[in-house]
């Protein structure tokens, strides 16, 4: 291990006290100490429910509120702060966009272009505009590495087409999408672009201002800050003519008998109490992520990436869902092993302390279009790797040796 693995490993006490391989980051993230100390620090000495108090304790937790909002704005791009509506993940926050704008601006005839990659995060919202609005899907396919052509896209957006929703990374094959292109493309045909950055905040720099995005939502779990709190990322100008998500407290002005008036952007999304503690978590991840640096994170990926794909390809029967090239896979190797079935190499390897994600990984539209078209995958499910910067050679090491002995273990012997 590397010096600069050292200082790294030494930030996150979960790697530290448990001898395991972490490799399911896609999902869910491990947590530096300054991150758990900043939770636990606002709930021992700023617990107070923001926005409601005149008392001082309450206006703390308010300023530290109000300035992990502007944190977050400041990390993305945003032109301003009131463009943050922090919601429980980023499931919420496409949720939101789907109920408040697309409920309340799609009709009959109308178009939802996605592509066949979509997390279901970013496909069951949309079904269900499609439903009560009598919009129609159109779905935007990739080829067997994961590729979605821009120039298919310009074929399938219309005068019909409202709203283009596309993941800027996907979940499955890691490959980064061309969000700025299909804001581009979208916004020529006079619709809105909603872009799922779950994958590519953490790894990437992202700016949605640079992308023109008009949506763009992700959660802070998967960038090492706690469960629960999440983001959406909206022009404001479209904010103020949506509708609320929710209703009930804190998202009012006034409230009578006969109605309501709701309070100003981005307070009228956020009904309830708060999750102010995930705020400044994520506002504390955001630190961290300043400190490390984009460039350290993206070499370091890119780097361990390279190393396991390479070790990957000199075992036999061993196929690597996307592209050939390491370096578009931003630390997600999904990968099938002939004759067996993902759910078994994941207990394989977890037998080894090795942790890895197997089954459709929330994208079963596109595990159905890969059995038609791809000879590498067999089942609706597949066994995914996914790599963080904390990571090390040495993980991928004790991945590759477990993997190498997989097939013997389900009875192939010494083939």
């Amino acid at each position: 291990m590397t010096d600069e693995e050292k200082r790294i490993r030494a930030d996150f006490p979960l790697l530290a006290n448990r001898d395991i391989v972490y490799l399911d980051n896609s999902a869910t993230t491990q947590k530096p100490q300054s991150v758990l100390e900043v939770d636990l620090s606002f709930y021992q000495k700023r617990n107070a429910n923001p926005l409601r108090g005149l008392y001082q304790l309450s206006i703390d937790a308010t300023d530290a509120y109000e300035g992990a909002r502007a944190k977050v704005a400041d990390f993305i791009g945003a032109g301003r702060p009131e463009e943050i509506v922090f919601t429980r993940n980023a499931t919420e926050a496409l949720n939101l966009v789907a109920y408040s704008y697309g409920r309340s601006f799609l009709k009959e005839g109308d178009e939802i272009v996605l592509s066949v990659a979509e997390h279901h995060s970013n496909i069951l919202p949309w079904q269900g505009v499609a439903q009560a609005t009598g919009a129609r899907l159109v779905w935007f396919e990739c080829d067997d590495t994961g590729k979605l052509d821009p120039e298919r896209l310009r074929e399938l957006v219309n005068e019909h087409t409202k709203i283009v929703a596309i993941s800027q990374v996907s979940n499955v094959f890691g490959r980064s999408n061309d969000a700025g292109e299909y804001a581009r493309i979208a916004h020529e045909a006079g619709a809105v672009y909603v872009c799922d950055g779950a994958q590519s905040v953490p790894h990437m720099p992202v700016d949605v201002r640079e992308m023109d995005c008009d949506f763009l939502a992700f959660s802070g779990h998967k960038m090492l800050s706690a469960m629960g709190i999440g983001v959406l990322y909206a022009r404001y100008e479209l904010l103020e003519k949506m509708p609320p998500f929710m209703t009930g407290g804190e998202m009012i002005e006034y409230v009578t008998r006969e109605g309501a008036t709701y309070a100003e952007i981005p307070h009228k999304f956020e009904a309830g109490t708060v999750n102010a503690g995930g705020a400044v978590s994520l506002a504390a991840a955001i630190d961290y992520y300043h400190k490390i640096g984009f460039e350290t994170i993206q070499r370091r990926e890119e780097d361990l990436s390279v190393y396991m794909m390479e070790g990957m390809k000199k075992i036999p029967h061993i196929h690597i869902l996307g592209s050939e090239d390491p370096t578009d896979h931003h630390g997600i190797v999904t990968f099938t092993i002939d004759g067996v079935h993902p759910h078994d190499v994941a207990a394989i390897f977890d037998a080894s302390g090795i942790c890895v994600r197997a089954g459709h990984h929330c994208a079963q539209p596109l595990h159905r279009h890969l059995t038609k078209i791809s000879e590498k995958v067999a089942y609706m499910s597949t066994t995914r790797a996914s790599l963080a910067f904390y990571n090390t050679r040495e993980d991928v090491d004790r991945f590759l040796t477990c993997l190498a002995d997989i097939r013997r273990e389900m009875g192939y012997g010494n083939e």
